[in-house]
């Protein structure tokens, strides 16, 4: 499907939407590419995965990938990318040569800015040497590595296939096949977990010298098997206490932290999720891959792809599942739902540059935010408090229209 640009006005739940203006410059765009296929499916997961047949049909995938992408060109001409992500399931499940015929067709579609972010996420049970040197060389410059926990009941408990020995090699592997820039996933609230075997974890992944961490606590997401059969978690005041225990620890070893769950060494935020957060554009292909794309006339507008891969592979159905172009009253959420998650917030200014609104659409939420004291009072910039932080989905109640 695609947008006859010259509608106006635009027509969203049978009601004339007001136009916006248009936006002065267009956020930078990123591409997520879904391989929606895993070893085996983690009981706490609930991304769009699918167990992996024995032979994974990577050639047809990477014909369909390409084939979606020519039909959000449209959309983008003119523009370059700033940062790939490929994201699963487990994308290290792929070939080189798979991922490499991929990439070659992205950059013969747009073209990839100078010093482009490219990130693959991989797990340590996918782990060979060899394919990450591979990898590496096809310009793949960073790697996100799913530890979760290098403790073996804590792994056992989560349904993981690899080991912590194979965690702490997966890391050292990663250095040596030339990835100087790579993420360590950890979890904590993990089953039965204390602050000792948490702050464990951390220390152990503080001596593996990523440049980036994810550490973030497990929930229990509807849809998925601990959703169903709930595992014992710990209370909430040890959970507490970790949370508390480990942002020091972190900050200690030269961690500092730029988002709710992200924390990097100097320099190494992600640039890709930065992307998100701060509200850019990205294409998305795949397997229930969702997108979200900004237009000249000021209308930005959200797609999601076919979700499961047998339909997605099946020429008879369309990629895109469906779309939908935020209106005036959903952009303040919108925009904020993403850029308060960052610690530091974002400048005002991007506020209107990116939603095509007047920064006084805010007012009033900004003002009870800052009166509850959840934000910053900061004319120039958009941040929440630390209280704010805390309580993120409270602070967001004051812009939902």
């Amino acid at each position: 499907m695609t947008h006859d640009s010259s509608a106006s006005p635009l027509i969203f739940g049978g009601a004339a939407q007001s136009p916006r203006a248009a936006l002065p410059v267009l956020p930078p765009l990123a591409l997520y590419i879904h391989i929606p296929w895993c070893v085996r499916k983690c009981p706490y997961c609930d991304f769009n995965s699918h167990t992996a047949s024995p032979v994974l049909p990577e050639e047809e995938y990477v014909d369909a990938l390409l084939a979606d992408l020519d039909q959000d060109l449209h959309a983008v001409y003119g523009r370059e990318l700033s940062s790939i992500f490929f994201g699963g399931g487990t994308p290290s499940l792929f070939s080189a040569e798979a991922l490499g015929r991929l990439l070659k067709g992205v950059e013969q579609r747009i073209p990839f800015a100078s010093d482009i972010e490219i990130t693959l996420e991989a797990n340590p049970g996918t782990f060979e040497q060899e394919k990450f040197r591979a990898y590496r060389a096809l310009g793949i410059n960073r790697l996100s590595i799913g530890i979760q926990s290098f403790q073996e009941e804590k792994l056992k408990a989560l349904g993981r296939i690899h080991n912590g020995d194979e965690a702490v090699r997966a890391a050292d592997m990663a250095r040596q096949a030339g990835f100087d820039n790579f993420n360590l996933d950890l979890m904590h609230g993990l089953p039965d977990q204390s602050l000792d075997d948490a702050l464990n974890d951390l220390r152990q992944a503080i001596a593996l010298k990523p440049t980036h961490l994810s550490w973030y606590q497990l929930t229990l997401e509807p849809n998925t098997v601990f959703w169903n059969q709930p595992p014992t978690l710990p209370e909430d005041d040890t959970l507490w206490d970790i949370q508390e225990a480990g942002q020091a620890l972190l900050a200690e070893h030269g961690y500092a932290q730029y988002e709710v769950s992200a924390y990097a060494q100097p320099g190494r935020a992600a640039r890709h999720n930065l992307n998100y957060w701060s509200f850019g554009d990205f294409i998305g292909i795949g397997a229930g891959a969702h997108g979200k794309l900004s237009h000249p006339d000021g209308r930005i507008v959200r797609t999601w792809k076919t979700r499961l891969p047998k339909d997605y592979l099946n020429p008879a159905k369309s990629f895109q599942a469906g779309e939908k172009a935020l209106t005036n009253e959903e952009l303040p959420f919108e925009f904020l739902m993403n850029a308060l998650r960052l610690t530091e917030g974002v400048e005002a200014r991007l506020y209107p540059e990116r939603t095509g609104l007047p920064l006084e659409s805010l007012a009033e939420g900004r003002r009870e935010a800052e009166q509850s004291g959840l934000l910053q009072v900061e004319p120039s910039r958009l941040a929440a408090t630390l209280r704010g932080q805390l309580f993120l989905n409270d602070l967001l109640q004051n812009f939902l229209t």
